[in-house]
């Protein structure tokens, strides 16, 4: 079988085995640990995947048609992603690399109604799906584990509170949050930083959801949220946050991004910028994920936006790089979405519920042992208006743990903002 043959060639970790539909056991590779067994149910299938491209793979668990008897579908997939590295070393891999971006550039082009589009096609499922696997405050990004064993609903808090620490918010400030989702950061910086938020958004849905949370919560005076896009803004405002956003940017569509941060930024004005980065040379993400999870979706690198911000004279007061916390949200994602597979298949179906273990052990993979991470990137017109030590994230992270309930996003009482006086001291 060709099958086999090119399987050899390609996994160079773990020990891997297949059994073709007619119930013959192949080895594949003895590496070690993890040891996963795999069964094609269906021998049309093997010509599709002798090609080894994740299209293949994915579709083909997704269907049935690729079922791991023994291990894990993470295991196995830790075992692709770590071959890939090996190689991907070499000229062969440059070559595929430079074929590959090629061939995926134009689904990076971005316009305003295409934009629109991809973010519906996964932030317009249903709410309850999200509802099933994510915290209550509904944070779809890399939560903060600074301990390493929180629970989700306190590494998300925590998110949160290390965003608005590095926001360096004054009592009154305007902020505009790029990509609001369902409004949980908005809430968070309005109700304990005393300031107005407008929020954005290109999904009808979390738009929905974010007006009827403000409207409960008694902050509609603060908080406004609208279904647009950024790049139609105009009004300049202190402060912008943009979490899990840029990723949905588009490769040619960086430096508008850069360029509308500084223009909508006052002059003493402060951005953060959340997003998933690659650590080496530009590539377009996986064609499956492209195709079923986010279209246009395209995972910037350090040197891609580097040109970007280098080419409209923004100040780097600060990157952290956040490395492993976004496997560590992925595996608690994973984990709440087992626990509910039940529910969630009653809401779409079996292939569905695959599609999206798929999505989450290959994502988790990717950011454990592969070259994908978070960067939070703090960005000024201007040198001087921050303090030149790192001293006030501390002392305002301290400040706001004050107020939070460190075990849950939804405090029993209702938090105040921190004071005039408070902030003054930091």
């Amino acid at each position: 079988m060709l099958l086999i043959a090119v399987m050899r060639r390609v996994i160079k970790y773990g020990t891997i085995s297949l059994i073709d539909a007619s119930g013959k056991r192949h080895q594949i590779s003895e590496f070690g640990k993890p040891e996963v067994v795999l069964r094609l149910t269906d021998d049309a299938i093997a010509k599709r995947l002798m090609f080894a491209t994740s299209m293949g793979w994915c579709e083909a668990y997704m269907d049935g048609k690729l079922l791991v008897e023994e291990g894990t579908l993470g295991e196995f997939l830790e075992a692709w992603g770590r071959s890939e590295n090996i190689l991907s070393r070499g000229w062969p891999g440059e070559i595929f690399r430079i074929f590959y971006s090629i061939t995926a550039a134009l689904e990076h082009y971005n316009p305003m109604g295409r934009a629109r589009r991809n973010v519906a096609h996964h932030y317009d499922l249903s709410a309850e799906l999200y509802d099933l696997f994510l915290d209550s405050d509904r944070q779809y990004s890399c939560a903060y584990f600074p301990k390493g064993d929180e629970d989700i609903e306190t590494a998300q808090l925590l998110k949160k509170r290390h965003i608005a620490a590095k926001l360096y918010i004054k009592p009154g400030m305007t902020v505009l949050d790029i990509g609001s989702g369902w409004g949980g950061m908005a809430m968070y910086l309005a109700k304990n930083l005393d300031c107005k938020v407008l929020g954005v958004t290109l999904s009808e849905e979390q738009l929905k959801l974010s007006r009827q949370r403000v409207q409960e919560a008694g902050l509609d005076q603060k908080i406004r949220f609208e279904l647009r896009d950024y790049r139609t803004l105009t009004e300049q405002v202190d402060r912008i946050v943009s979490v899990g956003m840029l990723e949905h940017v588009g490769q040619y569509q960086y430096g508008q991004f850069f360029g509308k941060v500084r223009e909508l930024l006052k002059p003493d004005g402060v951005a953060l910028i959340h997003t998933i980065a690659r650590m080496d040379k530009p590539q377009p993400v996986g064609a499956w994920i492209r195709k079923y999870i986010f279209p246009g979706g395209y995972l910037p690198s350090t040197s891609h936006l580097a040109r970007a911000w280098e080419r409209h004279r923004l100040w780097v007061t600060d990157i952290e790089n956040l490395r492993l916390h976004y496997s560590k949200t992925l595996i608690k994602w994973y984990e709440r979405f087992s626990q509910n597979r039940e529910k969630i298949a009653k809401i779409y179906d079996e292939r569905f519920c695959r599609m999206w273990e798929m999505y989450l052990l290959a994502s988790e993979m990717a950011f454990r042992v592969q070259y994908i991470t978070v960067l939070q990137l703090q960005l000024t017109r201007e040198v001087d208006v921050l303090p030149i030590t790192r001293d006030y994230m501390l002392e305002t992270e301290r400040a706001l743990a004050r107020r939070d309930n460190p075990k849950t996003a939804r405090p029993k009482k209702k938090p105040q903002a921190i004071t005039r006086e408070e902030l003054e001291l930091m």
